[in-house]
């Protein structure tokens, strides 16, 4: 059995596992009317800016979910009430995400102020994770879970980690293991109760992908572990908010999807200038009413417009 040197396994820890944010190490999960309320300020997220205006009808067009008021009110409640922490070797410090709520009565939209010690965390959220990424750590309440999903992401495609990891350098890895070298669930059946089989179920119910293990023994002692990981293939797709696209151009772009056009042609139409898609449209649409011309297929009859401007591409994918 060829084995990870410390060296190795170190080296895995660091590679794809992103910098320390108290909002993803957090012993918190996140419904998912939360979620798309923090997915829409971190797509909105300005250096200078620390109040986002959000609207029920823009996450329902962005992800497809309906929310209600007191949905809204009782997920913004939740998230402003909960502490989250930092510690380093000079200072413990505690954080709320918002300083205040404000909701416009009649208008189907709300104000979100976020606390100004908070807008570092948002912007790491933002350069530093995917949207899928994030989404999945969210989900997992279990710091375990958080860390071991970060660790097994990048080898979803291979469907294991490349070799079995010492156990002790897994711990450390999951912060088990102090600086004087003290270790936590020194029995196999406490680590495996209280971190493994926690962080398995997890990962398996609220991320991308599935994750398992196999134990080794040296002698009468544990001392290896094999992770297998794959991506989940029965997990239907989802309407979801790209953070790192501005809401008003995923708003421009799912509106035109709604016209039977492809999400990829949807993106190069809004790139070539979405005001005149929408010139387009109402043109369109004036010369159909007075009889000037007959569409059979309005889809077609967009891409095809499109294709001999040159914004599409001339093939049958829509």
């Amino acid at each position: 059995m060829e084995l990870l040197t410390i060296q190795d396994a170190e080296a895995l820890g660091k590679k794809n596992y992103k910098q320390h944010n108290a909002i993803t190490s957090g012993r918190y999960d996140f419904t998912a009317c939360q979620l798309d309320i923090l997915f829409m300020i971190l797509s909105s997220l300005e250096e200078d800016k620390l109040t986002y205006t959000i609207r029920a009808k823009d996450i329902e067009l962005l992800t497809g979910r309906e929310w209600n008021y007191q949905q809204l009110r009782k997920s913004t409640e939740d998230i402003g009430s909960r502490i989250f922490e930092i510690e380093t070797d000079e200072y413990y410090e505690q954080i709320w995400l918002f300083q205040k709520v404000k909701y416009l009565k009649g208008f189907g939209a709300f104000e979100v102020m976020i606390s100004e010690p908070a807008k570092p965390l948002f912007f790491e959220l933002k350069n530093n994770f995917t949207h899928f990424q994030l989404k999945s750590v969210l989900g997992c309440t279990s710091s375990y879970a958080k860390r071991l999903y970060m660790l097994a992401c990048q080898w979803r495609t291979v469907g294991r980690f490349p070799k079995p990891i010492p156990i002790i350098e897994l711990k450390q890895m999951l912060g088990l293991v102090d600086k004087k070298r003290n270790e936590k669930y020194t029995q196999i059946g406490q680590f495996k109760e209280k971190v493994l089989d926690i962080a398995k179920k997890q990962i398996n119910e609220q991320t991308d992908i599935s994750f398992d293990y196999e134990l080794y023994k040296r002698g009468r002692s544990y001392e290896y572990i094999q992770i297998y990981v794959s991506i989940h293939k029965d997990k239907p797709k989802q309407l979801e908010i790209d953070f790192n696209k501005s809401v008003t151009e995923q708003k421009n772009i799912r509106t035109i999807v709604a016209y039977g056009i492809s999400e990829e042609y949807a993106a190069l139409i809004v790139k070539d200038s979405y005001e005149e898609f929408i010139k387009f449209i109402e043109k369109v649409n004036e010369r159909a009413r007075k009889g000037e011309i007959k569409i059979e297929n309005a889809t077609a009859y967009i891409i095809g417009t499109y294709q001999k401007k040159g914004v599409l591409p001339k093939s049958n994918n829509i």
